[in-house]
């Protein structure tokens, strides 16, 4: 028997639609990773972009544990003594919250060319719509999944 290897035409792609009120950041991560890799699939191949489209809303009502929120997150602008930071609850609070779930599930991806590809695959939104209502999204209840993907306030 040999060991199958996914091709192209065996790759079929699904469009998941993940509702992130209130699910705690780093599980969200961690699901919306497994999904976009295609590892939740008995066909997965990892040199093959198997994963579904993953379409995030409500991603400003994720939650974090601990002292998370003022965590400070640096970037560097590229002049000297460029160097900026701001608290991840600055952030969610912020223009754009929406970046604090997608460099999350980036830094759950290998970093190669690959997972700059199926990050491509992420739509992630701050409000609860989207404008994807025409792939006609499946949803997936996170949730429900486990009850430590919440966190009880």
């Amino acid at each position: 028997m040999k060991t199958f290897t996914a091709t192209p035409a065996d790759i079929e792609k699904k469009w998941i639609l993940i509702d992130a009120e209130g699910i705690v950041l780093g599980r969200l991560a961690s699901i919306v990773a497994n999904r976009l890799r295609g590892k939740h699939k008995a066909t997965f191949t990892p040199h093959m972009d198997m994963g579904d489209n993953v379409i995030v809303i409500n991603a400003d009502k994720v939650q974090l544990t601990g002292n998370k929120r003022m965590k400070p997150n640096y970037w560097h602008t590229g002049y000297p003594g460029g160097i900026k930071s701001r608290t991840t609850g600055q952030i969610l609070e912020g223009k754009h919250p929406e970046r604090v779930v997608t460099q999350a599930v980036k830094r759950m991806l290998p970093g190669n060319k690959l997972s700059r590809h199926q990050m491509t695959n992420l739509r992630v939104y701050a409000g609860g719509e989207h404008p994807h209502e025409a792939q006609d999204p499946q949803t997936l209840d996170v949730r429900s999944m486990n009850k430590k993907n919440t966190r009880s306030a």
